[in-house]
């Protein structure tokens, strides 16, 4: 594939001039990941990829496997409208969402799907055209629910949003309105209704061939807001008749009930995920009228949270579960087999992952990489057992002596042991050196073992980093995941806390020379955790940084989720105590916020009171705003940029001296 890493280390040298004035490190590990997305055509020839390139902007680029040659047939700039998920609807024709955020009363996201052959021409819009007699917005273009009949060449399954119009004297206007499923020619456009729309639809899951057999729906009420609270019915094999399946509802705690995800023709049943002694567990439940759940697996410590499909027709392969590193259960000896195989195969790559294949199975897409390994991509032939290697996912880091990542536990303040990963520069003894804790975002969600880019940076600038998967992170059970870690913040951020006292007491951290970086909400519990403990950490970064939760919940008055911000914020004391802006006395170490400000997860507004709040209280504060940018940040010059100040911000604060 020699032709390939031209074109990839073209892109790295179309990066804008500006992206070089940062270190070299900055550069390196700011620089995006350069395949975003990877997926193979039906006949197992090519593989359609999306790459950074132009700082901000992707594109979708064409490889053809047997001549390493590469063609790019789309592009976008990343301001902040970028292509994502393109896949095959047939061997010559490709569909991908293209994602862009526009400014009506308020910013709002949109997609849309487009469709285009894998040289490029013939170009269209797949998703329904708006008329101008809507009587509201069409917000999504649609999603991919399934390919056609039986994997048919060139059909996509797809939803659609039912908007009703405005009439004036005339039937011609449309009634219908919520989500329904169509079938669509990829290149014909010829457009078809498989699902007929209906009010308060949100899920459509196919059986992997073409037809649809369940169907979720939210009770949005009189009111119109999101509710969390879902009814699923299913269809017996062959009848258009919708039985009733079951409920799930969504809480601040966690999901009660069973969440269907995949249908298994052959079998007849689907799996999906329900509670199980305190944790989620993967179950099956028959499609045949009597609706018999089974156990399929669960693990007594750990969430069992992946479900693992492969190919053409999405067949369920195995499921996954995180104890200190993913672990795989595969349901398919073969595949089992395989992947220990290519583990021991592949030096350094223990964690291998199956990501696609071609219709028949024969060739298989797969990603291997490790904790000091960012990863590379190969497609693999069963028939002639030969890996080839498609790119490594950082070639920039070739060559460089990464850190390893091990997993550890430290005690919490009142005894319970908390997991977390610890990186050390790579050659250090592990002892007397300038340490990071970097709480993770969510905060329902968790880190797992494997490359960090951030964590790597800091370690290849000489700094130990703790990652704790702190009480309010999910994957460990219901009793770990507490109310979640905005109404549980003071467990939260006191396991964070504590994770800094234990880097300190076991001398990987030198005395006075702590410090806390986290991105959303692990932004959110670097600033929070002065107001437990002014003293403990001496500086402070935060990116797009959730700042005061009362200011959470009004930003989501008027939108439809209103009623499950609310719910998950709650309501009492602890939503002024657990507000950094409100506590911004307290404060002593100086803060370094970083917000885009496209940003829709967490408004740029929480960043800017912050700084304000903090500056008004004579604290030491620097606030950088990045024009154009959502939560994510994803511009190569822009993360060289926060990576080489939050360097330089440390260092300063810190006492160390500059490094180059």
């Amino acid at each position: 594939m020699n032709n390939l890493v031209r074109a990839v280390l073209l892109a790295i040298a179309m990066l804008p001039a500006a992206a070089w004035a940062q270190s070299k490190d900055a550069v390196n590990f700011g620089i995006r990941e350069f395949i975003q997305q990877i997926s193979l055509s039906p006949d197992g020839s090519h593989v359609a990829m999306l790459e950074p390139v132009r700082g901000r902007g992707n594109v979708l680029l064409i490889a053809d496997m047997a001549t390493g040659t590469t063609k790019t047939i789309l592009g976008s700039t990343g301001n902040p409208e970028r292509l994502r998920n393109c896949h095959w609807a047939s061997d010559t024709r490709i569909v991908c969402n293209l994602y862009m955020i526009q400014k009506l009363a308020e910013k709002l996201p949109f997609t849309r799907m487009v469709t285009v052959n894998s040289d490029g021409t013939d170009l269209k819009v797949l998703s329904s055209h708006e008329s101008m007699n809507a009587l509201d917005i069409m917000q999504s273009g649609g999603a991919i629910v399934d390919w056609g009949p039986d994997g048919s060449n060139g059909s996509v399954l797809m939803t659609r949003q039912f908007v009703p119009e405005f009439s004036t004297g005339t039937h011609i206007a449309s009634s219908q309105e919520g989500l329904g499923v169509e079938l669509v020619d990829a290149t014909t456009l010829r457009r078809k209704t498989v699902e007929s729309p209906r009010p308060g639809a949100r899920e459509y899951i196919s059986d992997g061939h073409g037809t649809v057999r369940i169907m979720g729906v939210e009770n949005v009420g009189s009111t119109g807001l999101n509710s969390g609270h879902y009814l699923y019915s299913y269809r017996l094999p062959g009848s258009r008749e919708w039985k009733r399946f079951g409920e799930l509802v969504a809480t601040p705690t966690g999901a009660q009930g069973f969440d269907p995800y995949a249908v298994d023709r052959d079998a007849n049943l689907v799996y999906g995920f329900a509670n199980e002694s305190g944790r989620s567990a993967l179950y099956s439940v028959t499609l045949d009228g009597t609706l018999t759940r089974k156990l399929v697996l669960a693990n007594p410590l750990v969430d069992v949270d992946g479900l693992v499909r492969i190919g053409r027709y999405r067949r369920v392969v195995g499921a996954s579960y995180a104890t200190d590193r993913r672990v795989t259960e595969f349901f398919d000896p073969e595949l089992k087999k395989l992947q220990e195989s290519l583990a021991k195969a592949l030096p350094g790559k223990p964690l291998v992952t199956f990501l696609d294949s071609s219709a028949d199975e024969s060739k298989l897409l797969l990603f291997a990489g490790g904790d000091s390994d960012a990863g590379t991509y190969y497609v693999y032939d069963k028939k002639t057992h030969q890996l080839g290697e498609v790119l490594a996912s950082r070639p920039q880091l070739a060559g460089m002596k990464l850190a390893s990542v091990q997993p550890i536990r430290f005690p919490a303040a009142d005894g319970t042991e908390i997991p977390g990963y610890l990186t050390l520069p790579a050659g250090s003894d592990g002892k007397n050196l300038p340490a990071i804790v970097m709480p993770h975002g969510g905060p329902g969600a968790r880190d797992e073992w494997g490359f960090d880019w951030l964590a790597q940076f800091f370690a290849a600038r000489g700094f130990a980093v703790l990652q704790p998967n702190y009480r309010g992170s999910t994957g460990y059970g219901d009793a770990w995941y507490q109310k979640n870690g905005f109404q549980s913040w003071r467990t939260a951020i006191g396991d964070v806390n504590d994770g800094g006292r234990w880097l300190l007491k076991q001398g990987i951290a030198a005395p006075g020379k702590l410090a806390i970086v986290g991105w959303s909400y692990g932004g959110y519990a670097a600033l929070q955790t002065s107001v437990l403990d002014p003293d403990l950490f001496k500086a402070i970064v935060g990116i797009a940084p959730v700042t005061d939760l009362e200011s959470v919940r009004t930003e989501a008055a008027g939108y439809t989720n209103y009623a499950l911000v609310d719910a998950f914020i709650g309501h009492g004391p602890h939503v002024r105590e657990g507000s950094p802006a409100q506590n911004v006395d307290r404060i002593k170490a100086p803060v370094l916020l970083f917000h885009g400000d496209q940003d829709l997860n967490v408004g740029v507004g929480e960043s800017r009171m912050m700084a304000s709040r903090l500056r008004g209280a004579g604290k030491q504060v620097e606030y950088v705003e990045f024009k154009g940018l959502d939560h994510q940040l994803e511009d190569d010059v822009v993360r060289a940029q926060m990576l080489d100040k939050s360097d330089g911000f440390l260092r300063t604060a810190l006492g160390l001296p500059a490094k180059a």
